[in-house]
């Protein structure tokens, strides 16, 4: 049976039982970590259950166009956007972000490109459609649309697996992106950084803005720092 409970955050609920994109830490610490301004238009690519733009508008932006290839997604994310206190800064659009063209250029694109490891064989074909990967968009191809769509000035944030962020950063090179700011994200205390948020912009950075970021102490519970970042998010997670 499928699971079509909301998912409560401290400001604001949202389904994601139809999406191709659950809720997932990736999404959420990418969210919480991308830098916002008042007066920014944002565009999120690969939006699924909408997500992104509703933390990012709770930061106070002017507005957000949120876009997915996959239908369910796209009407999920705009139920979503309508049952929230930003339904009228909110639009979630189905398209092919390759031929996305909404007239404008945005200050700040975000994207949660999904690997996945564990799925239900039921959505497992919607699923690999809407992979930011060579199966569907390539890299090339999503660096392209954000090359394309971003303000001379704009920000592009992302989170990857560190493996594939290498390929990544190779080819962002390639078509003028630098590297700005990044977030090495360690599963555990004592391992190895597993993900990687990276903030990217068309002009070269003086110095890499690096940061380290540690989800779970060694006996699973939450670290105090991840508790921290996401107190004004999570239910319960405040003093």
């Amino acid at each position: 049976m499928t699971d079509a409970r909301p998912f409560h955050f401290l400001h604001f609920s949202l389904f994601h039982h139809r999406s191709t994109m659950k809720v997932g830490t990736d999404a959420i610490l990418l969210g919480r970590w991308a830098s916002t301004l008042p007066a920014d238009w944002i565009l999120d690519i690969g939006t699924g259950c909408g997500l992104l733009p509703l933390m990012l508008a709770q930061k106070g932006i002017a507005a957000a166009d949120a876009v997915d290839l996959d239908a369910a997604s796209a009407h999920e994310a705009a139920e979503n956007f309508a049952a929230s206190q930003w339904r009228s800064i909110l639009h979630a659009h189905h398209f092919d972000i390759r031929m996305f063209d909404s007239g404008r250029k945005y200050d700040l694109i975000v994207s949660n490109p999904p690997f996945f490891t564990d799925f239900s064989k039921s959505m497992a074909e919607r699923k690999n459609k809407a992979r930011h990967t060579e199966d569907n968009l390539s890299f090339s191809e999503l660096l392209n649309a954000a090359h394309r769509l971003l303000t001379p000035d704009g920000r592009f944030a992302l989170v990857l697996p560190c493996l594939e962020s290498k390929r990544f950063l190779k080819e962002a090179r390639q078509q003028g992106f630098h590297l700005h700011r990044q977030m090495l994200i360690v599963p555990i205390e004592g391992e190895e950084p597993n993900r990687i948020n990276m903030e990217l912009r068309l002009q070269p950075a003086q110095q890499i803005e690096t940061e380290s970021f540690v989800i779970r102490k060694t006996d699973g519970a939450f670290t105090k720092q991840y508790t921290d970042f996401l107190k004004n998010y999570y239910l319960g997670m405040g003093d």
